[in-house]
């Protein structure tokens, strides 16, 4: 396999991050797809949820104050993401290791000795959209002022739209939130993207969790920047049709990152008294 990266900190945790490539990424989507076709069925149905709370998150943003938040609230929604793909990581777990998995198992997180600890992730994922959103705003008032937060300043949501789309200040804010968002993104991706699989999988520690998760990302920028690339071109495919697509698209993006985890750290490597024994 590739060429393994440790720290300090990882020898005294016992986790060892590997080096993977473009390749991986692609065994990883495949596997996901090959778990969402197994599994799919009454999983459509669980995966709904995330689309129904973009879709209640929007409307929240839709009055005259909270206007200037929808794109931002809409483009964030995929900074909690990860948690809301949890139960997938369970699921994938469970068929690699030849065991019944359905919809019924989708919980069963709740459960595990790092249910806290998973809080804990979670807890840091809303506190970086709520930066996020506030980063958001304050960019809209740099470009538009206080007032633009007004009923007069945008008494529809075309007259909202259009000034965002089709003025020079509009694109200047746009270009800002994506170069200010994809930073958040990576944030987002180099906290989750092994430590809550690893939650699911072992007993262990947020801190010990994230911090392997961390070095796994930054040992592997450019393929990770790749990957939040894919997840992003997906997750905006899937929420076009008012987020409908995401019930497609987030179990798929579960089950890959899931098979994404196990190739970005030697699990033989993680203490056998922190691995899951079932």
């Amino acid at each position: 396999m590739a060429t393994v990266h440790t720290s300090d900190n990882a020898r005294a945790a016992g986790i060892t991050v590997r080096r993977i490539t473009d390749e991986d990424l692609r065994i990883a989507l495949r596997q996901g797809l090959d778990d969402f076709l197994e599994m799919r069925g009454d999983l459509i149905f669980v995966g709904l949820i995330y689309p129904l709370i973009g879709v209640a998150a929007a409307v929240m943003t839709t009055s005259a104050p909270l206007l200037p938040f929808f794109l931002p609230v809409v483009a964030g929604v995929g900074l909690l993401g990860p948690v809301a793909a949890i139960g997938f990581y369970e699921l994938a777990r469970r068929r690699e290791n030849g065991q019944h998995a359905n919809w019924g198992h989708f919980l069963d997180v709740r459960k595990r000795p790092s249910a806290d600890d998973i809080g804990i992730v979670f807890g840091l994922l809303l506190a970086i959209f709520a930066l996020w959103l506030l980063a958001a705003g304050a960019l809209y008032v740099a470009f538009f002022g206080w007032e633009g937060f007004t009923w007069l300043a945008h008494p529809t949501i075309g007259d909202f739209l259009r000034d965002i789309f089709m003025t020079s200040r509009g694109w200047a804010l746009i270009a800002s939130g994506i170069a200010v968002g994809a930073l958040f993104g990576w944030l987002v991706l180099a906290i989750s993207v092994a430590s809550l699989p690893m939650l699911v999988d072992c007993d262990m520690t947020a801190s010990e969790a994230v911090s392997a998760s961390w070095r796994a990302a930054h040992s592997n920028m450019g393929v990770m920047i790749r990957w939040g690339l894919i997840v992003g071109a997906l997750l905006v495919l899937g929420s076009i049709p008012l987020f409908v697509g995401l019930a497609l698209v987030l179990p798929w993006l579960g089950y890959s990152t899931w098979h994404l985890y196990t190739r970005l750290v030697d699990r033989d490597a993680i203490p056998a008294r922190n691995r899951r024994q079932d």
